[in-house]
């Protein structure tokens, strides 16, 4: 489904172009045309091939879809693969957006994502002096977007982090803790799948051969890798504090078992004592010291309760108890 149809002329735009006026259009060499398409259907996708010239390998990777972020030259025109990352609830959803790019057109195919390109449009409206660059430029914008949007998906999951990070000393469910530790993890992965090999990409549009169409516009695409050098190295960082979160973890719930133990040995160690003067006096031998003594029982008792008292208070002077 088309969204938008567009020409410009000189960075300014000139017409709101119709499905059937996009041919007429792209045989001009004054001009270049910008069509944003959602969720393409197959033959759709067949149809921009023929219309745009696009290279069939290109558009097979567009109808197979779950691309890995690349960036391909074919010729004269571009080829661009970038994932959307959107929140969907407590978990993350992964668009994609395919980018041909040619010397007199931008085509771009998003799919499963519901956040569009209208402000990248707007942005490059505003800056018709930047627009005259021509279709390096409407790249430019929208990887810009792209690896923009990421900044605030990454500040939710530090965020998200820094909570679980508090609970963890404020004596919450370790189960949960964990939980969330790895749930926290998956996200970071799905970041980092979408970002490291995009940072790879870019490097190809700056610095060293640049393709014709991005000639003037290494310092705008420098900017883009920048963010992204910042992104992986925020993930890298997040990753490492998950693990380490997690370690601590495990190590605060094996010191709790422990101090669980102790207690359970002192308590053992209380009830010991007794059990054993009760057993020693209930063997129920006829000639037993004290057997028939008048002060048997209360002494019995009494150093019972002396010696537990005794225990008691070591353990506690221990920290045991």
């Amino acid at each position: 489904m088309i969204v938008n149809s567009v020409a410009y002329r000189d960075g300014k735009k000139i017409a709101d172009v119709q499905r059937d006026e996009i041919h007429s259009y792209l045989q001009r060499n004054d001009c270049i045309v910008w069509v944003a398409v959602r969720d393409p259907e197959p033959h759709e996708l067949d149809r921009m091939e023929e219309e745009f010239d696009l290279h069939p390998l290109a558009v097979e990777d567009s109808h197979h879809g779950h691309q890995r972020p690349k960036f391909e030259e074919y010729g004269d025109s571009l080829f661009l693969v970038m994932h959307m990352i959107e929140p969907d609830g407590d978990e993350l959803r992964v668009g994609e957006v395919n980018i041909f790019v040619g010397r007199n057109y931008v085509l771009s195919l998003r799919m499963r994502s519901e956040r569009n390109f209208q402000d990248v449009r707007a942005r490059c409206e505003r800056e018709p002096e930047l627009l005259k660059y021509g279709t390096g430029y409407i790249l430019y914008a929208l990887m810009d977007a792209v690896v923009d949007r990421y900044f605030p998906i990454l500040d939710n999951i530090e965020t998200q982090l820094e909570t679980i990070e508090d609970q963890i000393f404020a004596g919450t469910s370790p189960r949960a803790n964990i939980e969330a530790l790895y749930g926290i993890k998956q996200d970071l992965v799905t970041l980092k799948h979408a970002t490291a090999p995009l940072l790879e990409a870019v490097g190809k549009l700056h610095g060293g051969r640049v393709p014709q169409l991005c000639n003037g516009l290494g310092d705008y695409f420098r900017d883009v890798s920048d963010h992204l050098g910042r992104i992986n190295q925020s993930i890298d960082a997040a990753r490492d504090m998950v693990t380490t979160a997690i370690s601590v973890n495990l190590s605060l719930i094996t010191l709790q078992e422990s101090e669980v133990t102790k207690r359970l040995a002192g308590y053992a160690a209380l009830v010991a004592v007794p059990t054993m003067i009760a057993g020693i006096y209930g063997m129920n031998f006829e000639f037993m010291p004290e057997l028939k003594w008048a002060w048997g029982y209360p002494l019995a008792l009494g150093s019972m309760i002396a010696i537990d008292v005794y225990l008691f208070w070591r353990f506690r002077r221990a920290k045991w108890l």
